[in-house]
């Protein structure tokens, strides 16, 4: 009897075993990085080699550049309508479009100095960020579009109106306190006298 359960313990054990090392592998996949020449997460193929990065992060720039012109014009056009929330609204996304850029151009002077010395790690670095800084102009642009401005709905003056259902029963006075209790705060008793 004591083999049969020592057998059973070590039957299960096996089997334990062999699902967790099945399950550790199916991890370390999902978590490897892609292959070079993959698809990245917004359908384009990632470059292979650091010029190819950087030949990639001169079309990251220029659309850059254009998103911020694109804000920079709705900007104006706010301002001339003397329109001051998406004047504001429009003014906070210029400035973080700006910042986004020119740590852009930054990255851009690392990931260059990264090609000429031949550092595929590092150059890989900066394109990354590069990446998701032209993500976040994106976002930013987006977010530009959807600043609003002064309420259409609001044409003239508003009035306010009220009504009071005539089946309400009268106030009673009688339920009203007819005492004052006047409660003194307490004192402060961490000040210095």
């Amino acid at each position: 009897m004591r083999r049969d359960s020592l057998l059973g313990f070590s039957a299960a054990a096996v089997i334990a075993l062999i699902i967790g090392h099945g399950i550790a592998a199916a991890q370390a996949q999902s978590l490897a990085p892609p292959p070079p020449g993959a698809m990245d997460g917004s359908g384009r193929q990632t470059p292979t080699s650091p010029a190819e990065q950087l030949a990639q992060c001169e079309g990251f720039l220029a659309r850059m550049e254009s998103l911020r012109t694109t804000v920079r014009k709705q900007l104006e056009s706010a301002r001339n309508e003397r329109d001051v929330v998406k004047t504001l609204c429009l003014n906070d996304k210029l400035n973080q479009v700006d910042v986004a850029l020119r740590s852009a151009r930054e990255r851009k002077q690392g990931l260059e100095l990264a090609v000429n010395r031949n550092d595929a790690e590092l150059a890989s670095h900066e394109f990354t960020i590069l990446t998701v800084l032209r993500q976040r102009a994106e976002q930013l642009s987006a977010e530009a579009n959807q600043c609003i401005g002064k309420e259409a709905g609001f044409i003239g003056d508003s009035a306010v109106s009220s009504s009071v259902d005539p089946n309400l029963p009268p106030e009673d006075a009688s339920n009203k306190p007819t005492t004052t209790t006047i409660v003194e705060p307490p004192s402060c008793s961490s000040c210095f006298r």
